[in-house]
Protein backbone atom coordinates (compact mmCIF):
# COMPACT_ATOMS: atom_id res chain seq x y z
CA UNK A 1 0.00 0.00 0.00
CA UNK A 2 1.24 3.28 -1.07
CA UNK A 3 1.42 6.10 1.54
CA UNK A 4 0.12 9.21 0.16
CA UNK A 5 3.35 11.78 1.04
CA UNK A 6 2.21 14.44 4.13
CA UNK A 7 2.92 17.60 1.92
CA UNK A 8 0.03 16.70 -0.26
CA UNK A 9 -2.07 18.95 1.89
CA UNK A 10 0.02 22.02 1.72
CA UNK A 11 0.37 22.18 -1.71
CA UNK A 12 -3.34 21.03 -2.49
CA UNK A 13 -3.79 24.55 -0.64
CA UNK A 14 -0.92 25.97 -2.35
CA UNK A 15 -2.61 25.12 -5.76
CA UNK A 16 -6.23 26.53 -4.73
CA UNK A 17 -4.96 29.92 -3.68
CA UNK A 18 -2.61 30.33 -6.93
CA UNK A 19 -5.94 29.47 -8.47
CA UNK A 20 -7.53 32.61 -6.53
CA UNK A 21 -5.12 34.55 -7.18
CA UNK A 22 -4.87 34.05 -10.84
CA UNK A 23 -8.69 34.84 -10.69
CA UNK A 24 -8.33 37.79 -8.68
CA UNK A 25 -5.95 39.03 -11.38
CA UNK A 26 -7.24 38.23 -14.33
CA UNK A 27 -10.97 39.81 -12.86
CA UNK A 28 -8.88 42.66 -12.24
CA UNK A 29 -7.05 43.20 -15.81
CA UNK A 30 -10.74 42.88 -17.63
CA UNK A 31 -11.79 46.13 -17.66
CA UNK A 32 -8.55 47.32 -19.37
CA UNK A 33 -9.22 45.00 -21.88
CA UNK A 34 -12.48 45.50 -22.43
CA UNK A 35 -11.95 49.10 -22.53
CA UNK A 36 -11.15 49.48 -26.36
CA UNK A 37 -14.13 47.53 -27.17
CA UNK A 38 -16.02 50.42 -26.07
CA UNK A 39 -14.77 53.17 -28.62
CA UNK A 40 -17.68 51.57 -30.80
CA UNK A 41 -21.32 49.91 -29.45
CA UNK A 42 -24.02 50.64 -26.61
CA UNK A 43 -22.36 49.18 -23.56
CA UNK A 44 -24.20 49.35 -20.35
CA UNK A 45 -23.44 49.50 -16.91
CA UNK A 46 -23.26 47.07 -13.98
CA UNK A 47 -26.25 48.82 -12.46
CA UNK A 48 -28.53 48.12 -15.19
CA UNK A 49 -26.73 44.35 -15.38
CA UNK A 50 -27.85 43.95 -11.89
CA UNK A 51 -31.57 45.14 -12.58
CA UNK A 52 -31.56 42.64 -15.66
CA UNK A 53 -30.37 39.35 -13.16
CA UNK A 54 -33.08 40.45 -10.34
CA UNK A 55 -35.74 41.44 -12.84
CA UNK A 56 -35.85 45.22 -12.60
CA UNK A 57 -37.03 47.00 -15.43
CA UNK A 58 -34.18 49.13 -17.26
CA UNK A 59 -35.57 51.91 -19.98
CA UNK A 60 -32.38 52.98 -21.82
CA UNK A 61 -32.89 54.78 -25.32
CA UNK A 62 -29.03 55.16 -26.39
CA UNK A 63 -28.43 59.07 -27.98
CA UNK A 64 -24.98 59.54 -29.94
CA UNK A 65 -23.61 62.80 -28.55
CA UNK A 66 -23.46 64.81 -31.58
CA UNK A 67 -27.81 64.71 -31.52
CA UNK A 68 -27.82 65.55 -27.99
CA UNK A 69 -28.48 69.08 -26.95
CA UNK A 70 -25.23 70.84 -26.35
CA UNK A 71 -26.71 72.36 -23.06
CA UNK A 72 -26.41 69.30 -21.13
CA UNK A 73 -23.03 67.59 -21.36
CA UNK A 74 -21.54 71.77 -21.17
CA UNK A 75 -24.11 71.75 -18.00
CA UNK A 76 -22.83 68.54 -16.67
CA UNK A 77 -19.49 69.14 -17.17
CA UNK A 78 -20.20 72.38 -14.82
CA UNK A 79 -21.44 71.03 -12.40
CA UNK A 80 -20.08 67.04 -11.83
CA UNK A 81 -16.19 68.16 -13.35
CA UNK A 82 -15.36 71.41 -13.70
CA UNK A 83 -11.75 70.60 -15.31
CA UNK A 84 -13.18 67.74 -17.46
CA UNK A 85 -11.29 69.03 -20.21
CA UNK A 86 -8.14 69.68 -18.40
CA UNK A 87 -7.20 66.42 -16.38
CA UNK A 88 -6.59 62.97 -17.95
CA UNK A 89 -8.67 61.27 -15.78
CA UNK A 90 -8.62 62.09 -12.14
CA UNK A 91 -8.51 66.05 -10.91
CA UNK A 92 -5.82 65.96 -8.32
CA UNK A 93 -6.00 69.76 -7.64
CA UNK A 94 -10.11 68.69 -6.41
CA UNK A 95 -8.62 65.99 -4.31
CA UNK A 96 -5.94 68.45 -2.76
CA UNK A 97 -8.93 70.93 -2.14
CA UNK A 98 -11.48 67.91 -0.95
CA UNK A 99 -8.91 66.65 2.13
CA UNK A 100 -7.90 69.92 2.67
CA UNK A 101 -11.37 70.94 3.37
CA UNK A 102 -12.41 67.73 4.93
CA UNK A 103 -10.06 65.06 5.24
CA UNK A 104 -9.38 62.37 3.21
CA UNK A 105 -12.81 61.29 3.60
CA UNK A 106 -13.69 64.09 1.67
CA UNK A 107 -11.19 62.51 -1.39
CA UNK A 108 -14.04 60.42 -2.22
CA UNK A 109 -16.05 63.29 -3.04
CA UNK A 110 -13.83 64.43 -5.73
CA UNK A 111 -15.09 61.77 -8.64
CA UNK A 112 -14.28 63.56 -12.16
CA UNK A 113 -16.52 62.62 -15.24
CA UNK A 114 -14.11 59.75 -15.69
CA UNK A 115 -13.85 58.40 -12.51
CA UNK A 116 -17.31 58.17 -12.70
CA UNK A 117 -17.98 56.49 -15.71
CA UNK A 118 -15.40 53.41 -14.22
CA UNK A 119 -17.37 52.35 -11.61
CA UNK A 120 -20.83 52.97 -13.68
CA UNK A 121 -19.17 50.29 -16.20
CA UNK A 122 -17.03 47.91 -14.18
CA UNK A 123 -17.29 49.15 -10.41
CA UNK A 124 -20.38 49.13 -7.83
CA UNK A 125 -21.89 52.08 -6.40
CA UNK A 126 -21.84 53.29 -3.06
CA UNK A 127 -19.20 54.86 -1.00
CA UNK A 128 -15.21 52.23 -0.27
CA UNK A 129 -11.99 52.97 0.07
CA UNK A 130 -11.75 49.55 -2.12
CA UNK A 131 -13.70 51.10 -4.97
CA UNK A 132 -11.93 54.39 -4.86
CA UNK A 133 -8.49 52.44 -5.68
CA UNK A 134 -9.81 50.25 -8.25
CA UNK A 135 -11.50 53.76 -9.76
CA UNK A 136 -8.48 56.02 -10.64
CA UNK A 137 -6.41 54.20 -12.39
CA UNK A 138 -9.45 52.85 -14.59
CA UNK A 139 -10.55 56.30 -15.23
CA UNK A 140 -6.88 57.42 -16.15
CA UNK A 141 -6.79 54.34 -18.83
CA UNK A 142 -10.43 55.26 -20.01
CA UNK A 143 -9.45 58.94 -20.49
CA UNK A 144 -6.39 57.72 -22.78
CA UNK A 145 -8.04 55.05 -24.43
CA UNK A 146 -11.64 56.70 -24.83
CA UNK A 147 -10.97 60.03 -25.43
CA UNK A 148 -12.95 62.97 -24.17
CA UNK A 149 -15.71 62.66 -26.25
CA UNK A 150 -16.61 59.01 -26.15
CA UNK A 151 -15.90 59.16 -22.49
CA UNK A 152 -18.54 61.99 -21.96
CA UNK A 153 -21.08 59.80 -24.41
CA UNK A 154 -21.04 56.43 -22.40
CA UNK A 155 -21.41 58.73 -19.29
CA UNK A 156 -24.09 60.47 -20.74
CA UNK A 157 -25.72 57.19 -21.64
CA UNK A 158 -25.07 54.62 -19.07
CA UNK A 159 -25.76 57.37 -15.88
CA UNK A 160 -28.54 56.56 -13.94
CA UNK A 161 -31.25 59.51 -14.52
CA UNK A 162 -34.47 58.21 -13.37
CA UNK A 163 -36.18 56.69 -10.20
CA UNK A 164 -37.53 53.50 -11.80
CA UNK A 165 -35.06 51.90 -14.03
CA UNK A 166 -34.19 55.31 -16.15
CA UNK A 167 -30.79 55.38 -17.29
CA UNK A 168 -28.97 57.72 -19.62
CA UNK A 169 -29.93 61.28 -20.71
CA UNK A 170 -33.00 60.19 -23.14
CA UNK A 171 -34.74 57.89 -20.63
CA UNK A 172 -34.32 60.52 -18.22
CA UNK A 173 -35.52 63.49 -20.19
CA UNK A 174 -38.48 61.56 -20.86
CA UNK A 175 -39.30 60.46 -17.81
CA UNK A 176 -38.92 63.61 -15.97
CA UNK A 177 -39.44 66.41 -18.76
CA UNK A 178 -41.41 64.29 -21.69
CA UNK A 179 -39.48 65.57 -24.38
CA UNK A 180 -36.01 64.04 -26.02
CA UNK A 181 -32.46 64.77 -24.61
CA UNK A 182 -32.15 66.26 -28.25
CA UNK A 183 -34.54 68.81 -27.30
CA UNK A 184 -33.58 70.54 -24.05
CA UNK A 185 -33.20 74.20 -23.27
CA UNK A 186 -30.17 75.30 -21.33
CA UNK A 187 -32.75 75.64 -17.93
CA UNK A 188 -33.80 71.82 -18.48
CA UNK A 189 -30.03 70.90 -18.85
CA UNK A 190 -29.54 72.25 -15.81
CA UNK A 191 -32.20 70.52 -14.08
CA UNK A 192 -31.04 67.48 -15.51
CA UNK A 193 -27.73 67.84 -14.33
CA UNK A 194 -28.86 69.05 -10.79
CA UNK A 195 -30.79 65.81 -10.60
CA UNK A 196 -27.81 63.30 -11.35
CA UNK A 197 -26.27 62.89 -7.50
CA UNK A 198 -29.83 61.49 -6.59
CA UNK A 199 -32.55 60.37 -9.71
CA UNK A 200 -34.25 58.48 -6.95
CA UNK A 201 -35.15 62.12 -4.92
CA UNK A 202 -34.85 64.85 -7.22
CA UNK A 203 -37.57 65.55 -9.98
CA UNK A 204 -36.41 67.63 -13.16
CA UNK A 205 -40.22 68.00 -14.20
CA UNK A 206 -41.74 68.91 -10.62
CA UNK A 207 -38.61 70.81 -9.32
CA UNK A 208 -38.79 71.91 -5.45
CA UNK A 209 -36.87 75.07 -4.48
CA UNK A 210 -34.03 73.53 -3.53
CA UNK A 211 -33.72 72.39 -7.29
CA UNK A 212 -34.46 75.25 -8.91
CA UNK A 213 -31.95 77.42 -6.58
CA UNK A 214 -29.51 74.28 -7.46
CA UNK A 215 -30.13 74.23 -11.07
CA UNK A 216 -29.64 78.03 -11.27
CA UNK A 217 -26.21 77.90 -10.14
CA UNK A 218 -25.31 74.93 -12.46
CA UNK A 219 -26.58 76.89 -15.58
CA UNK A 220 -24.08 79.87 -14.71
CA UNK A 221 -21.22 78.21 -14.31
CA UNK A 222 -22.08 76.39 -17.70
CA UNK A 223 -22.32 79.52 -19.37
CA UNK A 224 -18.48 80.17 -18.49
CA UNK A 225 -17.56 76.11 -18.62
CA UNK A 226 -14.24 75.19 -20.48
CA UNK A 227 -15.99 72.60 -22.43
CA UNK A 228 -14.15 72.41 -25.90
CA UNK A 229 -13.11 69.11 -25.54
CA UNK A 230 -16.75 68.08 -25.76
CA UNK A 231 -18.70 70.72 -28.31
CA UNK A 232 -16.04 71.02 -30.98
CA UNK A 233 -14.79 67.27 -30.66
CA UNK A 234 -11.22 68.02 -29.95
CA UNK A 235 -9.22 66.47 -27.73
CA UNK A 236 -7.39 68.37 -25.13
Amino acid sequence: MRLVPSLSRPRTFAGWLKLAMLLVFVLLLLPYVLTPFYLVGHPVSTLMLGRWVTGAPVERVWVPLAEIAPALPVTVIASEDARFCRHRGIDLAEIRDAIEDDGIAGARGASTISQQLAKNLFLWPGRSFVRKVLEAPLAIWLDLVLGKRRVMELYLNIAEWGPSGQFGAEAGARKALGRSARELTPGQAALMAAMLPDPHRRNAGKPGPGLRRLAGIHERRASRALASCVVSGRRP
